[in-house]
Order: C-alpha cells, then structure tokens, then sequence
C-alpha cells in the first residue's frame, strides 16, 4: 500500500469508528428516555433478589449499550446513599453478560448478500438504511415525543452501522499486505494480545467499539486466528473498566468499591480463564487456535468468556465484595457507618431519565422534611423547647441545600433530550422545591414568634387560644394531606387541598375580625395582637404554599401550567370544591365566643 492510501485508510477507520459511537450514543439515549425512571426504580428494588439482580445488570447494559455505563451509574448510587455496595456486585456481573448483546447484533454485517432479495435485507448494511429512513420521518414529524425518540434510536443504529462499513472498506485492502501479516504475528503473545485490547478499549472507552473493530479486521481481512483475539477479547473486558475508575475520583470509599468489583471481576476472569486455556492448549492443543476467525466466532468466543467467568465468580459473590474490602478497608472496621443520603452525585448526569428520578427522591425527602419543620414550629407555641427550636434552625438550612442542589441538578438536566415523562416530572420537582424551602422559611418565623411568646410570658385570651387551637388543628391536616398527595401524585386527592386552603383563608380572616371585637372590649391587648397577627400571616402563606404544591401535581400531569386560571375554574361553579369547602367549614367551624 502507497503512503497515501495509509493515511486515506486511516481517516476512514476513524471517521468510521466516530460515527459508530455517535450512532450508539444517541441509540442509547433514544432507549434511556423509553426506559425513563424505571431503571433507577428497578436498581433499588429488584437488587434484593440475586436472579433478578443478574437479570437488572443484563437489561440495563443493553439499553445503555455500556457496561461501563451502568458501572457509573452505579458508582453515582452508592455515593449517593441510595445503595449499598453489595447490592451492586451481582447487577455488575449481570452487566457482562449484556455488553455481548452488541456483539451479537453487529454480527449481522456478515450476512451473504449475494443470495436472494430477503437474505440481503438481513444485513444491517441495508436494512439499517429503511431504518433511517422511518427514523427521519418520525423525527421530523409532529408525532409525540415517544415516537421521536423511537425514530432517533432507529437513526443512532443506523450511524452505527454506517460507521462499521466505513472501518469494513478501510482495512479490507490489509488482507493482502505483507506488512499488516507480520504485524499480526506479533499477537501469537497472549499477554501482548490482552495489554493490546485493554489499551484500545480503555481509550475510546467502549467496548463494544473495539470488539466491533476486531470484528471488522476479522471480516475484512480474514488473517486474525483464535489464539490472537481471544487473548485481545479478554483484555477489551479489562479496558471498559476505565471509565469506572475515572468516575470514582473524589467520591466516598463505598463509591469507589464498586469500579473496583467491575475491574477485579474482569481481571481475575481474565487471569484464570487465559491461564486455563494457555495450559489446556500446551497439553493437549486445541485444533480451533489456528483457524481463521469470523465476527461470529468473535461473538462466541465474547460470549464464552463473559458467562464463564460469570459461572466461575458468581458463587464467590461475596468474596469478590470481601477482596474489594480488602484492597480499600474503612478507617474504622468495627463501627458500622451511618447511611446516609449525599444529594444527587454529579455522575448521575450521564443518564438523565435516572437523574430526574434521583431529583424526584430528594424532592421527597425534602417534602418530609419541611412538613416536619412546620410541625415541629407548631409544638413550639404550645411548649416551647429550645432543642426542638434548634433543630427548625438546622432543618431550614438543611431544605435550602436540598432547594439548591436539586434546582441546579434540573437545570442541568434542562440542557439535556428529555421523554415527556422527564420533562413533566422535572418541571413539577422544580415547582414544588421552590415552596417546600419556603415552609422551611415560615417555620423559622413561627419558631420566632412561639420564642417572644415565651420570653415575654404572653397569654392569649380564651378566645384567641380556642380559634388558634382549630386553625392549627386545620394547618395541621392540609400539610399532612400535602405531603400524602406529593408522595402519591392522586390528582382526586390533590383537589381537595384547595377547599382546606379556602377554609384557612377564612379561618385567619375571621381570627383577625374577632382580635379587633376583644381589643375593643379590653380582653386582648396590642402587644399579644402584633403576635398574634404575625402566626396567622404565616399560617396562611403555609397553606397557600400547600395549595401551590397540589397544583403542580394536577398541572404538570395534563402539561398546563396556568395556576391562576386553574384555582378560578375550581373556586367557582364546582360542585366537587363546594362539598369540600362545606366539609371543611363545618369541621373547623370557630364557635361563638368572642
């Protein structure tokens, strides 16, 4: 080969290789934004089991096209809080089996196309073109989201496949260069051939790009045998290792046990399974070693190597967790950390449909947190306690780090191709984060209202005492029934936060009316009156603030986002709100007395 067509041949391995990953990376974003938060939910649920956990690993590595993918996420979760390092060593293991998926379908590429129409229509060379074709229209149609993203899934296979013809046209002309053959001589060395396919993989990070590069000089060139890539597989298993360790910088010791199950899993595969064939092959020689080799004996020999080492690792599950312990032991082993939340790992960005799911927990936690914050406030005017007033102090802070961390996560997210799903789900966490930090806020003022109280020995008439007595009684329930109705996202329920709202405002109203009848009666006095109309000013943003939240929930689950025009249809000439309202009426009805 003349030194131009090197380097023309070159420009088009790497122009090949880079439409191959574009291709599988909007492939697997298409799948993501499918899947939504379903895998995120699944990782924290079905991980208890250890069938379904292999099973997790195996789907979850198909719709992300990674192992190492997952192996982030992963990563992501634990430092997080929200899993344990154990609960991850089988999802892990389950990830290899999944990364042959890839391997598999690119094997396709080999199908004849010189026999009938249907047969070449098998190839990915052709149909993948129909493929884009469907995926363009859809993409460009005003179809919903769902079908967009189904048209770039098929668009990103399509690049994909694209990608592989273009390294299959590039090396094809090898096969009959005398340099290229000697080169290849060189990888008869098993450990060359697995250093070769760790540093490969672990610099374009994908390997399901190097198999499919080795797939391709198979198919092209027909001079790769058994002996050179079955040492080169098991080191690309090694190098898709690297992102893992890359995510795990600066994050908690749990966090990085992970990306160091994923390496240990692969290198003591590797080691054992080489070491087994090298021997095997030296005693009695195995006829298949010096055979060509085609990318369906690639996805094989990937495929062997992946379930073998799963067969030999899987009953030592926990020894595999005890070795990584091991290699990174805890300061102090005989206390048992705490567990905790860190708000949302900035890793969990790579794979938005689990971040938003991981916003929408916190939003949750946040959303306990402030209806305990107003509660415990609450306590502090019948007995004030000035641990329990601290505790408001710290939760305040606690719900504005919860506010920003989520709010910034969302925006970030925002930048993102979101499904509808996420997006509406995103825009009702950012909604409601917003009133959940200013409960935190009323709770201080009421903190600071129930301290003058007690500093200054106030009393209320009995009057005053018996109104607040009810109103407390009715903010009491709205910020319970809140909460229930952020947890449960029940729009029937969220309709009846509105009526209890409308009830408070005329609760305060009332309370106002009748301070004014006892200052003229001498019974209240203007002291205990500022007071007293500080409490009711943040009992009534409290429950406007309730309202504002079961508002994003009906909202943003028929995508409108009109609060006012919203909170007018259901105030008037609704039968619904009316009974409501009257229920509520009469349940925190204020008796008589003045």
């Amino acid at each position: 080969m003349e030194v131009k067509d090197i380097v023309l041949a070159v420009i088009m391995v790497i122009g090949g290789l880079a439409f191959f990953l574009y291709g599988m990376n909007v492939m697997s974003s298409g799948l993501e934004k499918m899947a939504g938060g379903k895998m995120e939910q699944a990782l924290k649920k079905l991980t208890s089991n250890w069938f379904l956990s292999l099973l997790l690993g195996t789907g979850i590595t198909i719709v992300l096209q990674s192992s190492s993918s997952l192996t982030v996420m992963l990563v992501g979760l634990v430092n997080c809080g929200v899993m344990e390092v154990s609960q991850t060593v089988l999802v892990i293991i389950g990830a290899n089996i999944g990364t042959t998926f890839t391997t598999w379908l690119l094997c396709l590429m080999g199908v004849d196309t010189g026999g009938p129409l249907w047969m070449s229509l098998l190839n990915p060379e052709y149909f993948s073109l129909i493929f884009a074709l469907i995926g363009a229209i859809l993409i460009m149609s005003k179809s919903g989201t769902r079908q967009k993203d189904i048209g770039n899934i098929l668009v990103g296979f399509a690049v994909l496949m694209y990608g592989m013809v273009l390294m299959k046209d590039a090396v094809e002309p090898l096969k009959d260069s005398p340099d290229f053959q000697q080169l290849l001589t060189r990888f008869s060395n098993p450990i060359l051939g697995v250093l070769v396919g760790t540093i490969v993989t672990g610099v374009i990070q994908s390997s399901a790009a190097s198999v499919g590069i080795l797939q391709t000089l198979a198919e092209s060139t027909g001079t790769i045998t058994f002996s050179m890539a079955i040492p080169i597989i098991m080191g690309q298993n090694i190098g898709t290792c690297v992102t893992a360790l890359i995510s795990s910088i600066g994050v908690s010791k749990n966090a990085r046990k992970v990306s160091m199950i994923h390496i240990a899993f692969n290198v003591i595969g590797t080691a054992v399974l080489l070491t087994l064939y090298e021997l095997l092959d030296m005693l009695i020689g195995f006829s298949f070693s010096g055979w060509q080799i085609d990318a369906v004996g690639i996805a094989i020999v990937h495929t062997v190597f992946n379930v073998a080492t799963m067969l030999l690792l899987l009953p030592f599950a926990r020894q595999l967790e005890k070795l990584v312990n091991i290699l990174l032991p805890d300061k102090a082993p005989a206390e048992k950390p705490k567990k905790q939340h860190t708000l949302l790992d900035k890793r969990l960005l790579t794979t938005p449909s689990v971040a938003i799911a991981e916003c929408e927990d916190a939003s949750r936690r946040m959303a306990l947190l402030a209806k305990d914050t107003v509660l415990m406030s609450l306590s502090l005017l019948e007995q004030y306690d000035e641990k329990v007033a601290k505790t408001v102090y710290k939760n305040e802070d606690k719900l504005d780090n919860f506010e920003d961390r989520i709010g910034s996560t969302l925006v970030q997210l925002s930048a993102k191709a979101l499904s509808e799903h996420d997006s509406q789900m995103s825009s009702r966490v950012l909604r409601a984060i917003g009133d959940f930090e200013r409960l935190g806020d009323h709770a201080i003022n009421l903190a600071e209202s129930a301290k003058e109280i007690h500093d200054n020995d106030m009393r209320f008439s009995d009057g005053a005492r018996k109104e607040m007595e009810i109103l407390t009684s009715a903010l009491h329930e709205i910020l319970e029934n809140t909460y229930n109705v952020y947890i449960s996202l029940d729009e029937k329920d969220a309709a009846n936060i509105e009526p209890l709202e409308q009830v408070i405002d005329y609760l305060t109203r009332d309370i106002k009316a009748n301070h004014v009848k006892r200052l003229q009666k001498g019974t209240c006095t203007i002291e205990t009156g500022f007071v007293l109309a500080d409490l009711l000013n943040n009992y009534e943003r409290v429950s406007d603030h309730c309202s504002n939240i079961a508002v994003s929930v009906i909202e943003t689950s028929h995508n409108m986002f009109e609060t006012h025009n919203y909170l007018n249809k259901v105030k008037f000439g609704n039968k619904n709100f009316n009974d409501n309202f009257e229920k509520f009426s009469e349940k925190y009805k204020i008796p008589g007395m003045i």
